[in-house]
């Protein structure tokens, strides 16, 4: 079986280009004891990869030139020397943008899905990784007590919706920010949130304020730059932010020079309770969290859109989308038919 792998071919400055992304095709290698084949069909993007690209210290390594593109895809498995799988299972893999995978079994990131939880596209958002970061971040670390008032931002995307959905479910006031009319409607009408501001529409402060009249109570972070700097002030004494990323600022130039969410929350005369957060804190119980979105989603309680693009090829070009927020819901791309 031949596998097309997407590997980095320089760092990016600012927004990559095509020239940053290099497409290469070998034949994927004969499988050792205990390692199984998966056939890709689809592929997650998500904003994180974007700082992995860059040469600089974060929560992980940088990708290296000639490394795959880091992210989770889902598939089915076509081969196997593993006692853990047989062909026909359903998995979820993170072994980057490639088309074929060779995983030993007990690899990290490698797990069986259960389609009773869902579709296999939906394991890489509503109750896949976005799913269970958006459980565990605001349940963990926003403490959400019934009748608080919630802001999130991004709040059409594969993380936001599902925390304001969530928080709707336990009884708080949602808030919504989202760039555009259509956008802001479905998070209104369509996911039940209380209220949805648009960023683009120039007064965010005035709405804001005018949405939160008792304060926000619990600001879950995903954007960072503007939005922060607009929620800081509205915060109530004892506020809790989960910090899931701060997507507005993973293109700028020099990413050092960048105002984080950190040095904007710490700065307050009454600094909220913040910190950066990664899903795999809570990777014992990642199974209960897809389960419960998973009843969740079939009830009808929580709801989710997909954008979809067709083939690996355009993963770069559908990447860039998704960091201009051109995505609306979870970006996946489509890699093969089963």
């Amino acid at each position: 079986m031949k596998n097309t792998r997407v590997v980095l071919a320089k760092r990016p400055v600012g927004e990559p280009d095509d020239s940053c992304f290099e497409f290469t095709t070998e034949e994927s290698p004969t499988l050792q004891d205990g390692q199984i084949r998966i056939k890709v069909l689809w592929l997650s993007l998500d904003p994180y990869m974007r700082g992995r690209m860059n040469d600089t210290k974060s929560y992980a390594n940088p990708l290296q030139i000639g490394e795959v593109i880091n992210g989770e895809s889902a598939g089915v498995v076509v081969e196997s020397k593993s006692a853990l799988y047989k062909v026909g299972d359903y998995v979820t893999a993170h072994r980057g943008w490639q088309s074929v995978i060779v995983t030993d079994d007990s690899g990290p990131g490698l797990m069986k899905v259960d389609l009773n939880n869902g579709t296999l596209s939906a394991h890489l958002g509503v109750v896949g990784m976005p799913g269970r970061t958006a459980f565990f971040g605001l349940q963990e670390l926003g403490k959400p007590q019934a009748g608080e008032t919630l802001v999130v931002a991004a709040a059409s995307g594969a993380v936001g919706s599902v925390v304001g959905q969530v928080a709707k479910i336990l009884g708080l006031r949602v808030i919504g920010i989202a760039g555009g009319e259509t956008k802001c409607r479905y998070v209104k009408e369509e996911l039940g949130f209380d209220e949805c501001i648009d960023y683009k529409a120039g007064n965010l402060d005035e709405e804001l304020r005018k949405a939160c009249p008792k304060g926000i109570d619990i600001y879950f972070e995903n954007v960072g730059g503007v939005v922060a700097q607009t929620v800081a002030p509205l915060l109530n004494k004892g506020a809790r932010v989960p910090i899931c990323g701060y997507v507005s600022s993973y293109n700028a130039e020099d990413i050092t020079k960048v105002v984080t969410p950190f040095q904007i929350f710490k700065d307050l005369p009454q600094a909220p309770e913040h910190r950066f957060f990664l899903v795999g804190e809570w990777v014992e119980r990642w199974p209960e969290a897809t389960k419960q979105l998973g009843q969740w989603v079939k009830e009808g309680r929580v709801k989710y859109r997909e954008s979809v693009g067709e083939g690996l090829e355009n993963a770069p070009e559908l990447f860039r989308g998704l960091l201009r927020g051109k995505n609306f819901g979870k970006q996946l791309v489509k890699v093969a038919e089963e």
